[in-house]
């Protein structure tokens, strides 16, 4: 089993940045795919960025070159940088651990993007 815990979602305004955290309860090294996904309200959840085992990384198109998903081994976290925040990047965030086949994960934070 994955336990992950988020943290650094928040209100920010549109331009700003937030760095968004996902604590996991094993080595992430163990981990298939590390990945954030985002819901927004009346919307499916969406990829929007995910690093490999192997590290190889993946982004939506929505935020190629703003946002980078980046990880300490040491620390067992992943991380979320978004740069150049837009009102339509507002969701709730979830990180999401791929760990023998099967999906785990955490709570979700809440990003809201003023404009």
């Amino acid at each position: 089993q994955v336990q992950l815990v988020e943290s650094g979602g928040g209100v920010v305004q549109a331009g700003g940045s937030l760095r968004l955290s996902c604590a996991a309860s094993r080595s992430i090294l163990s981990i298939k795919t590390m990945a954030w996904y985002r819901q927004a309200p009346g919307k499916q959840r969406e990829l929007v960025a995910a690093f490999t085992r192997l590290g190889s990384r993946n982004y939506a198109d929505s935020v190629k070159g703003r946002f980078t998903i980046s990880r300490d081994n040491a620390k067992n976290t992943v991380y979320l940088q978004m740069n150049s925040l837009k009102p339509e990047d507002t969701a709730v965030y979830y990180c999401n651990a791929l760990y023998y086949d099967r999906d785990y994960w955490g709570q979700g934070t809440q990003v809201t993007v003023s404009s």
